[in-house]
C-alpha cells in the first residue's frame, strides 16, 4: 500500500486529527532527492503500519499548505503527534534518519 496521499481537504482528519503519530513528506516531483525520499517513505509506511500513519504531500498541488508549515524548500519531513509538529527534517537525511524521528514517538 506504502504511503498516503494528503491534501488540503484531508490533512486536518489525516494528519491534525489522527490518533497516532503522522510523519509527513512534504516534496515535489521535479525534485531530485525527493525521488530518493519516496522509495524510504513507502518503505517506512510499511515497516510502521499500525505505530505510525505516514503520507505525503506534493507541494506543487498543496501550496497552502506549505506555506502555512513554513516549507521552504524539499524534502522537507514534519513529524506531527496530537495535531502538532515536534520535529522536522529538511533534505534527504537517510532512513536512519527517519527511523530515529519517528522511534521517539511510539511505543515498541
Amino acid at each position: 500500500m506504502g504511503a498516503i496521499q494528503f491534501k488540503a481537504d484531508n490533512f486536518e482528519s489525516e494528519v491534525l486529527k489522527a490518533k497516532e503519530p503522522v510523519l509527513v513528506d512534504f516534496f515535489a516531483p521535479w525534485c531530485g532527492p525527493c525521488k530518493l525520499l519516496g522509495s524510504v517513505i513507502d518503505e517506512l509506511a510499511e515497516n510502521y503500519k499500525g505505530k505510525v500513519k505516514i503520507g505525503k504531500v506534493n507541494i506543487d498541488g498543496a501550496e497552502e499548505l506549505a506555506q502555512k508549515y513554513n516549507v521552504m524548500g524539499v524534502p522537507t519531513v514534519i513529524l506531527f503527534v496530537g495535531g502538532k509538529e515536534v520535529e522536522r527534517k529538511v533534505g534527504f537525511v537517510g532512513k536512519e534518519g527517519y527511523e530515529e524521528m519517528i522511534k521517539k514517538f511510539i511505543k515498541e
